[in-house]
């Protein structure tokens, strides 16, 4: 019996051995397969194309009053020329000038923002855009959404949400690799406590501009201080939905909400309105919208 448990012991060791060695392991239990990385240096794999092209060719926008250069130039009126996506104007040195230069904005860049838009308007706007094939689509809209006749009237956050959801799915079916810049919504509180300090722009606001944030501008008392809180939270609401909406989309990219923290002031409001972006305000959501659309990394 001893004898025997000898043997079998060596015939297990001999065994081991086999198996060890077809395994390709020395005693040390390093391997020696070919395929190994001793035993023949791995190639380096490729680093993968960015999915962020930051010098886009071509670009399309859509959105609202804001995009159109509304009240910028004359009373009134859009003024496309100096819109902060796709105008002309050398004061502004929109987004699509700075990607494209001059020529090429003027032949590569398309804006079918409408004054007055809200989000529900959205998905038609896409639809017109992808007819050109654009490399970016730039995106701003919500400040309608929240200026209605009352706090009752603005725009749900879930309605808001699905308008955009309906927007990218509009895109996607017809051009999947199109990139997307999208403003966050301007803070319209911020709007109010600036404009509030001139008395034109007061009596112009009377005129039924924004009245949700906007009426009874010198108005202090708790129910008009509780109004423009549901407004601006409304506002930084519709802001999420961009940021979450935005973020399941690999060629989306939410400008972080610079656009809402931009500390602007009179100087950069309409002297029409006092509402709207003045030619100088438009240059600075040119300069905010180039630096993310051209950043390495999208700001979270």
């Amino acid at each position: 019996m001893r004898f025997r448990r000898h043997r079998s012991r060596a015939v297990l060791a001999v065994t081991a051995a086999a198996v060890l060695g077809a395994a390709g392991c020395d005693a040390g239990g390093s391997s020696t397969s070919p395929h190994s990385k001793s035993g023949t240096a791995a190639k380096a794999k490729p680093s993968p194309t960015p999915l962020w092209d930051r010098s886009p060719s071509s670009v399309a926008a859509v959105g609202d009053s804001i995009t159109r250069g509304f009240d910028a130039c004359t009373v009134l009126s859009d003024c496309p020329e100096v819109s902060w996506a796709t105008g002309s104007s050398a004061s502004v040195d929109s987004l699509a000038v700075r990607l494209l230069g001059k020529t090429g904005a003027a032949r590569r860049s398309w804006n079918y923002a409408e004054t007055g838009a809200r989000m529900a308007d959205l998905p038609a706007q896409i639809g017109q855009a992808v007819t050109r094939k654009p490399q970016l689509v730039t995106v701003m809209v919500g400040a309608n959404d929240a200026c209605a006749a009352s706090t009752s009237a603005m725009t749900s956050v879930a309605d808001f949400r699905t308008g955009f959801e309906t927007s990218l799915k509009t895109l996607r079916r017809s051009l999947p690799k199109t990139q997307v810049y999208v403003s966050s919504v301007p803070n319209l509180k911020r709007l109010w406590s600036q404009g509030r300090t001139n008395p034109l722009g007061k009596q112009i606001w009377k005129l039924g501009i924004c009245p949700s944030m906007l009426a009874d501008a010198d108005a202090l008392d708790s129910a008009a201080t509780e109004r423009r809180d549901t407004v601006q939270d409304r506002v930084e609401a519709y802001n999420k939905v961009l940021k979450e909406v935005c973020a399941t989309d690999d060629r989306c990219r939410f400008d972080g909400g610079a656009v809402y923290d931009y500390r602007f002031g009179t100087d950069q409001l309409s002297h029409w309105d006092w509402f709207h972006p003045s030619t100088d305000g438009q240059a600075r959501l040119a300069e905010i919208a180039y630096r993310h659309v051209t950043a390495r990394t999208p700001v979270t």
